[in-house]
């Protein structure tokens, strides 16, 4: 900082020395920072619960039905209804992308009971479907 040393005229130097009310002024804001209290701020979020229930099996990017020889129907594995079937088709029709539908009948299930899930499929509109594991059914023609 600088000083001045006055005027060599004699008379009184007339600028006020603010230096000292600086300094002053950044202690009380030093002591105004440490004795302030922490402010917490609480913000109410309703997080969703955890329930019990299992949530539906429906993957993103792809999923499978499958018929065995006794004419279960199972959805990446699992068994399941006519009725649970089209609610998962509907599902992931709503999803954005759409995932793929991989189908795999068993080459000795009945015709029939393949032909009712390809109906239910197409009744849910479903836009990217695949027929998985044709190779067997290679020699039969």
């Amino acid at each position: 900082m600088a000083m001045s040393g006055g005027r060599d005229d004699g008379e009184p130097m007339m600028e006020m020395n603010t230096t000292p009310l600086i300094d002053v002024m950044l202690v009380l804001l030093i002591m105004f920072i440490i004795t302030i209290p922490v402010q917490t701020h609480a913000v109410k979020v309703d997080l969703p619960q955890n329930s019990n229930a299992p949530k539906p099996p429906i993957e993103p990017d792809k999923n499978k039905v499958s018929i065995d020889v006794t004419g279960n129907v199972f959805w990446n594995g699992t068994p399941i209804d006519e009725v649970t079937l089209a609610q998962y088709l509907e599902r992931t029709t709503a999803m954005s992308p759409e995932p793929e539908l991989h189908f795999q009948p068993d080459a000795q299930a009945r015709y029939e009971k393949v032909d009712q899930v390809l109906a239910i499929i197409k009744r849910a509109n479903v836009t990217k479907l695949g027929f998985v594991g044709n190779e067997q059914y290679r020699g039969d023609f």
